[in-house]
């Protein structure tokens, strides 16, 4: 069976020609209290992901760091693993690794569902929420009245706030809203705020069915209109969502750009679900972007939806995505629980092949959840293969340095599954084959392509290649995030076995080659 895969990833290359480091030891953080164990224990469940303790889970909301407590509030329907009647339902960590689960923060009341939005920090009290000695955490998220939409009428989806004092164990909603109505938009949603420090104001962005809009405000409840972004640029095979706009600095340079990061269903390169970004200026009310050409935070079916902390010490830029695509997002096989986050990853900016990229790793506390079993280099002639057997690579890190372009990497089971990676420099693509790695007859949609990343502008220098591989999902990182693609799986039988096949007709060589078991975070 491995022969024909590889034979068909090699006619897909043809077909598709066009015409004419290590992360840092950290002590390990204090895990929290236990959830009861067989909850996470059921098939396909994530073991160093989030995912909720039952029932079904989508977009990330809320992301805000507080008082040393990292807050992860996400859509939530808490009576189904299918979508419902949406909620936010909240979890903590200290870490970034380690999550406890909390009660239901948000639920839907006479002006709708609560659907995604994001959390501040209103450190002055400036919307009065709070006090001087408690200052609240303030949601700010989008209202989606149901009966408005079953009645045909295009203002059913307004902004709404809620605030804590009491670092978000119970949540307040404004007597006052919704603080944003809507004059007849049919997708107006997806508030993301932030303290803007040169204009003495909170900046809010939301999307508005093809375009983004940007609005001010002194106080978090009085907004302003300012202006859009997006009409004419980016890509609009289907409606945006979750806008998320932040500075990031070039290559620790000192110059500061801004990224406007933008999620789009469908229209994604892959099908389905995705996520672009921009990057440009941003002067207190518009934005403008320095690029023309349509760029993707990660290239795989899985990643959707994300957005990025607010307030995390030192200024980082820390980003989870809703790890699925609305293609199948409710048909996945799993009975318990659906849906899991992408691990958290750093943003940052940097030149990479003439041009500036958005690269996207994990977080490097994540070293503390890895032990390793395996450590070698080893070179491979051409045609040659080596196989890796190891009982725990569906909840490991893979990782590698070389300088490789020719390469294919195969994952098996006993049954005769198997995930196919494949990496051509002549064609500068990589290439995922998930087609016969388990369960994909659930939906048409999940097995019904091999999925491609353009990969051009790799150095030519040794680069890294870092896989994540959970039980049912595996996250890929080239070049310490220049080049991501992140899908979900679902094997009958777990993956033991690694097999990797030099394609090139020169040998090649794979330094630092390590596979480490990740323990579970639950």
């Amino acid at each position: 069976m491995r022969t024909s895969r590889i034979v068909l990833l090699l006619s897909f290359f043809v077909l598709m020609q066009p015409a004419c480091k290590e992360a840092p030891k950290e002590s390990t953080p204090e895990q929290p209290a236990q959830v009861e164990k067989d909850q996470y224990t059921e098939e396909y469940r994530p073991q160093f992901h989030f995912s909720p303790s039952e029932k079904w889970m989508n977009d990330p909301n809320g992301l805000v760091y507080y008082n040393g407590i990292y807050h992860l509030f996400y859509q939530y329907y808490p009576e189904d693993i299918i979508w419902g009647p949406m909620h936010w339902g909240h979890a903590v960590s200290k870490d970034l690794v380690y999550w406890e689960h909390k009660p239901i923060a948000l639920y839907p009341d006479e002006h709708g569902y609560i659907f995604s939005g994001s959390a501040v920090v209103d450190a002055n009290n400036t919307s009065g929420l709070g006090t001087e000695d408690k200052p609240p955490l303030v949601a700010i998220f989008t209202y989606h009245d149901m009966k408005g939409e079953n009645a045909g009428r295009t203002d059913f989806q307004t902004q709404g706030i809620a605030y804590s004092i009491d670092n978000g164990e119970s949540w307040e909603k404004y007597s006052g809203n919704p603080v944003i109505p809507n004059s007849g938009i049919r997708d107006f949603r997806d508030p993301k705020v932030f303290w803007h420090e040169e204009s003495q104001k909170w900046i809010l962005t939301l999307v508005a069915g093809d375009h983004a809009q940007f609005y001010s405000s002194a106080d978090l409840k009085q907004w302003d209109y300012m202006s859009e972004f997006g009409r004419n640029a980016g890509a609009h095979g289907g409606v945006w969502e979750c806008p998320d706009l932040f500075p990031l600095k070039v290559d620790n340079s000192g110059q500061d750009k801004w990224v406007l990061i933008v999620s789009i269903n469908p229209g994604a390169p892959n099908g389905g679900s995705g996520t672009q970004y921009f990057i440009g200026d941003f002067n207190g009310t518009t934005f403008t972007s320095d690029h023309d050409d349509i760029r993707w935070l990660d290239w795989g079916t899985d990643n959707y939806a994300g957005i990025t902390y607010n307030d995390v010490p030192g200024g980082d830029r820390i980003f989870i995505g809703w790890m699925s695509n609305w293609l199948y997002a409710r048909d996945t096989p799993t009975e318990k629980w659906r849906s899991a986050m992408t691990v958290p990853r750093k943003l940052t900016l940097r030149n990479a092949g003439g041009k500036m990229i958005l690269f996207n790793y994990p977080v490097g506390i994540m070293g503390t959840i890895l032990k390793s079993e395996i450590e070698k280099d080893f070179s491979l002639p051409a045609g040659g293969t080596e196989t890796v057997s190891f009982d725990h690579i569906k909840q490991s890190e893979i990782r590698f340095k070389t300088t490789a372009r020719d390469f294919v990497l195969t994952l098996k089971n006993v049954v005769d599954e198997e995930l196919v990676l494949m990496m051509n420099g002549g064609q500068g693509k990589f290439l995922l084959d998930r087609t016969a790695s388990g369960k994909t007859d659930f939906h048409e949609n999940f097995g019904d392509r091999i999925q491609q990343m353009p990969i051009a502008d790799l150095p030519e220098e040794s680069f890294e290649v870092r896989l994540l591989l959970d039980w049912s999902s595996i996250e890929i990182f080239i070049n310490e995030g220049q080049y991501v693609m992140t899908a979900q799986l679902f094997p009958n039988e777990p993956y033991t076995e690694l097999q990797i096949e030099n394609l090139a007709d020169a040998e090649i060589e794979f330094n630092g080659f390590e596979v480490n078991k990740a323990e579970s975070i639950w």
